[in-house]
């Protein structure tokens, strides 16, 4: 009978698979290769096992996407910093988008979520936390949720896309098509080109301008 060496064998033992692993490996799917790629089979070919085996750590790809959205919310940094309300809320809101650009799928799913889970339930309490002991009443807090939305997890849901770098010439014979009927959509397509007078968006200032712009008018709330 063949002695396996010392460690041999552990090392060749397959790593348990856990609820945290496959949730993990989803992110990295999903990191990788868009949202669209999430998949049960794909997920487990990822990780080298049979598809049947994941039921036994997430009932259905929904959970899945529960334990990956929770997952990536987790990751914003919730720790007291002892600054002003209004520092310590831009400091988290922009750190959340720091998350959400390293995990530019994540936005989709989380709109899409009924149910928050523990990490997202800590996150939602910390700025509460913030707003509460900076002193805004408790309907003022429920007011700046509202007012805030998608920007405290560092993303926003926008009216239109004009991020990208739009060819002037399209834009003219759109403007050109539309101006009789739509005349304001026409100018801000124009606008927003290359070579228009805003240029096309950075959504990184966009982001910062609308969340200062909002403190700013909580600032004023919490004032009068």
């Amino acid at each position: 009978m063949r002695i396996a060496e010392p460690g041999k064998a552990g090392a060749e033992r397959r790593t348990p698979l856990t609820r945290e692993r496959v949730v993990a490996a989803g992110i990295e799917l999903a990191d990788r290769d868009g949202i669209e790629s999430i998949s049960m089979r794909k997920l487990a070919q990822e990780l080298g096992v049979e598809a049947m085996s994941l039921y036994t750590h997430v009932r259905n790809k929904d959970d899945l996407l529960d334990g990956m959205v929770d997952a990536v919310i987790g990751e914003i940094p919730t720790g007291a910093d002892g600054a002003d309300w209004k520092t310590s809320l831009r400091r988290t809101a922009l750190a959340a988008r720091a998350v959400m650009l390293d995990h530019p799928w994540a936005p989709r799913p989380i709109v899409s979520r009924t149910a928050p889970g523990p990490a997202t339930m800590t996150y939602i309490n910390t700025v509460l936390g913030i707003l509460r002991t900076g002193g805004f009443t408790v309907d003022q807090t429920h007011h700046a949720l509202h007012i805030l939305g998608s920007r405290l997890l560092g993303f926003t849901q926008e009216l239109f896309d004009d991020t990208g770098d739009t060819d002037p010439d399209a834009a003219a014979q759109l403007a050109a098509a539309l101006g009789a009927t739509l005349p304001y959509v026409a100018e801000m397509a124009v606008a927003a080109t290359h070579d228009g007078t805003l240029g096309p968006c950075d959504d990184d200032v966009e982001f910062e301008f609308a969340l200062d712009f909002m403190l700013d008018g909580l600032g004023r709330l919490l004032s009068g």
